[in-house]
């Protein structure tokens, strides 16, 4: 197998990885980087190459994964689109927001083959195995392996101890590409959820909270005391996701119904309500965070991001500008996470995605097996088992 870094690695956004193993071509993921714009905000590809390309297969349907399906149509690919039935239905709501219209109709137009969590794709002599994530309903990791043996992992997104969505452990690996969002930040999940719990009691009355639809948004209902309120287009889809019970912990489908169904929907031309708003989407690009965010810097509500904010989004502009708050909820994996991931799949090769290149190289300076690549780097996996076969 040989793997190329089409986008994501060494950088946050526009996520995707070439994989071409046993006469078979693979796109895992083809994201936009939000920060970016023109053919920047794309996966480094050529038309060639999407013309080539046998399946792309997705793992969420977060823009930084999804969002340039339409562009890779528009520039070329005509093979097969796999994801989980669960990202097919969440799939026009990220395109809403963050394609471009003509690429949103060609990708909405494209057949698109599902799979369950737990299933083991066969494409050519590569074998696909899936597994939950963790980061989101529907979200998944892929292990691909070929004739020879060889093994890489793809992680995606995912959340090794989330307090509702499951994560399906990942086996052992000869490559492993994981989530590397917050770096070396080990501060631990609770403490942050403290954090955001002190913060919103502080308040004593409105609060503004723009959310991601798909994740973040139910980790965050499991956690804001009542009485809360929703933006009203969010109801439909928070209840598809708390209703898939297969993706979440056990037990935490009854709580997060109850918390559903206490909270109040609220919409554009009313009053803030007396406490939390949970809005979509997180960075005030697409939704009705645009107008909400607006609003609450006019009105002087308190407004808390709690994950990422691409460079000159609004909820960027807000914070740089003091006129709004940020504390990471982590939905993505603390670095104890990544050294136990890294312990358990004992792999010759492990990189991460969603991370700055300087930051990588750092960790991996100080944690072999980790290595920094970048975008346009490739990895030929079958020299890589001869050579560590050989040490």
């Amino acid at each position: 197998m040989r793997l190329t870094f089409h986008g994501g690695f060494g950088e946050k956004g526009r996520t995707c990885l070439g994989l071409h193993g046993g006469g078979v071509r693979l796109l895992l993921d083809v994201g936009v980087d939000t920060s970016a714009h023109g053919r920047a905000r794309y996966p480094l590809i050529t038309p060639e190459a999407l013309r080539d390309a046998d399946a792309i297969l997705v793992t969420h349907a977060h823009e930084d994964h999804l969002a340039a399906l339409g562009w890779c149509l528009a520039g070329g690919f005509q093979g097969r689109i796999l994801m989980t039935p669960q990202t097919l239905a969440d799939l026009p709501a990220c395109l809403a927001d963050h394609a471009e219209p003509a690429h949103w109709a060609l990708a909405l137009a494209a057949p698109v083959e599902t799979f369950q969590a737990g299933e083991t794709l066969r494409l050519g002599a590569l074998a696909v195995e899936t597994g939950r994530s963790g980061h989101a309903v529907g979200g998944v990791w892929f292990r691909v392996t070929d004739g020879a043996g060889a093994s890489v992992l793809y992680c995606g997104d995912t959340v090794h101890e989330s307090p509702v969505l499951a994560m399906d452990p990942p086996p052992a690996s000869d490559v492993v590409l994981f989530d590397a969002s917050y770096g070396d930040d080990a501060v631990p999940a609770r403490r942050r959820a403290a954090d955001v719990l002190a913060f919103v009691a502080a308040q004593g009355g409105p609060c503004l909270l723009p959310v991601p639809l798909l994740g973040r948004s139910v980790e965050l209902l499991a956690l804001l005391p009542p009485p809360i309120a929703i933006h009203a287009s969010m109801r439909a889809g928070l209840a598809a996701q708390i209703a898939d019970s297969a993706w979440l912990r056990d037990g935490a489908g009854p709580n997060l119904a109850a918390r559903l169904a206490g909270a109040r929907d609220w919409r554009e031309d009313e009053p803030f309500p007396a406490g939390p708003l949970l809005v979509h989407d997180a960075m005030g690009l697409g939704g009705p965070s645009v107008a909400a965010i607006g609003r609450a810097l006019a009105e002087g509500v308190p407004i808390l991001f709690t994950g990422h904010l691409p460079d000159g989004s609004p909820g960027a502009r807000a914070l740089a500008a003091g006129r709004a708050h940020w504390i990471r909820l982590p939905t993505h994996p603390t670095w104890p996470d990544t050294l136990a991931l890294l312990a358990a799949t004992r792999p010759a090769f492990a990189t991460g995605h969603s991370c700055p290149h300087a930051a990588m190289a750092a960790l991996a300076a100080a944690s072999p097996p980790l290595v920094a690549v970048r975008v346009g780097d490739t990895l030929d996996v079958a020299a890589l088992r001869a050579a560590s076969a050989e040490a």
